[in-house]
């Protein structure tokens, strides 16, 4: 059985600003500065740009850890039962869909990811304003640092 120390509970933030050592959203009416988790990739500012989707975990004493990216991409098209997207960093994708994610008309716009088990690219529900509306697999996010180990290293 894991014996990993993990956050209270994730929540999605809205990136606004990026700085290498963190980011800026906004969380319950005011900007927080959050950090990275120490295993966040790098160089930090080519990775995350605002409009990003991330996934935060609670730390005592602070505003929260970055553990998690979705991109903000563009629906292109459905061929074969996978979607594709197009991203500003990484072109077109061929994604997975989450259980989240529901038929988008050529255009529309949705969460893009990759990183969890079983696709290489995935796509999730749709952009949001605001972020506690995204549908997005924050239990995913939650499930992949539990059987890693990883909540330890998040800073």
């Amino acid at each position: 059985m894991n014996q990993s120390p993990r956050p209270a509970r994730l929540h999605c933030g809205i990136v606004l600003r990026v700085q290498e050592d963190g980011c800026q959203i906004p969380r319950e009416g005011r900007l927080s500065f959050v950090q990275y988790a120490k295993l966040f990739p790098t160089p930090r500012t080519e990775r995350v740009s605002p409009g990003h989707l991330v996934a935060v975990a609670n730390q005592p004493g602070s505003s929260g850890v970055v553990v998690w990216r979705w991109y903000d991409a563009v629906v292109l098209g459905q061929e074969s039962g996978m979607i594709r997207l197009w991203e500003p960093a990484h072109g077109e994708v061929i994604a997975q869909r989450r259980r989240e994610y529901q038929q988008r008309t050529p255009g529309a716009r949705a969460y893009l990811s990759a990183g969890l088990p079983d696709a290489d690219w995935w796509v999730a529900g749709p952009v949001v304003t605001k972020a506690e509306d995204a549908e997005v697999e924050l239990a995913e996010v939650d499930r992949f640092y539990t059987e890693r180990d990883l909540w330890n290293s998040l800073v």
